[in-house]
């Protein structure tokens, strides 16, 4: 297995090289990286790229990594033994299967999408370090060892929320995905708009890394909100000199609502473009 990129999705050869070096290793994939730079689809390309099933895992502040494995659901147990249900004699009807359980018992390799994990409490990346090690781990209430069949290509995203633990570090392959430059940027407009106007890119482009080096700013619009920004450039019918006549350090630029999100920035932008009339 070598993972090169797809169609759909420009990976640097940093980036490749990262991916097969943890599918070589069997280690997960701890990738890091703005916001809108691609992380959570690069395990949903990787599977498609290596033509294996994708299995996701979303974690959310109220995420246990029990869940990750199995849940017991005695309530629903208790209720249908009150019901005189035949089905409660078997307590593995009660078993909840989780996305790892999922992923281990898969007779075909999978893919193994763990997204912002850093979302989760301090101790969830710890929770899963012997599992993940391992391959397997014990359920109590059915007395059964769950071993991986296929071991799965974990892939780990992080948004830097939380510092995650050394130990967990440790049994991890890392990269960071930077910012993509100029010319990466490029490729991945081609991809999303192949017909685009060079001159619109050219010149959204210019605005746009503008925009990023302003100091101050709470949140740099990244590259997915480029793409949104660009789609409605292209459906909005602008003027065509809208862009070209424009100064990134006099004005907010056009659909800034594409680009910033929060109302701080765009306060900073208007009094960066009212500091500039007045100095003229």
């Amino acid at each position: 297995m070598n993972f090169t990129g797809t169609e759909d999705y420009v990976a640097t050869t940093e980036l490749q090289l990262a991916v097969n070096a943890a599918i070589k290793l069997q280690k997960p994939l701890l990738i890091k990286g703005e916001p809108g730079t691609g992380k959570t689809m690069l395990a949903e390309q990787i599977a498609l790229a290596l033509n294996l099933p994708l299995i996701q895992w979303h974690i959310k502040s109220t995420t246990k990594a029990q869940q990750g494995l199995y849940e017991y659901d005695a309530v629903s147990r208790l209720r249908d033994s009150q019901l005189g249900e035949d089905k409660v004699r078997d307590i593995s009807n009660y078993i909840i299967k989780g996305k790892i359980w999922e992923a281990f018992r898969s007779e075909q390799q999978t893919v193994l999408l763990i997204d912002e994990i850093d979302k989760a409490d301090i101790e969830f990346p710890n929770d899963l370090l012997l599992e993940l090690d391992k391959m397997e781990f014990y359920v109590y209430e059915t007395k059964q060892i769950i071993k991986a069949v296929k071991r799965p290509i974990v892939i780990i995203t992080s948004n830097n929320e939380k510092e995650l633990p050394d130990a967990f570090l440790r049994r991890c392959f890392f990269h960071y995905i930077e910012f993509p430059d100029t010319v990466t940027m490029e490729k991945i407009v081609d991809v999303h708009y192949p017909n685009i106007k060079q001159e619109l890119v050219s010149q959204a482009m210019d605005i746009f890394f503008n925009v990023r080096k302003i100091p101050g700013l709470k949140k740099k619009p990244s590259t997915s909100e480029l793409i949104d920004w660009l789609k409605l450039l292209m459906a909005d019918d602008l003027p065509e000199d809208v862009l070209k006549n424009h100064d990134a350090k006099k004005a907010i630029p056009p659909l800034y609502g594409a680009l910033i999100k929060n109302e701080q920035d765009v306060h900073l932008l208007e009094k960066l473009a009212f500091m500039h009339r007045a100095s003229r």
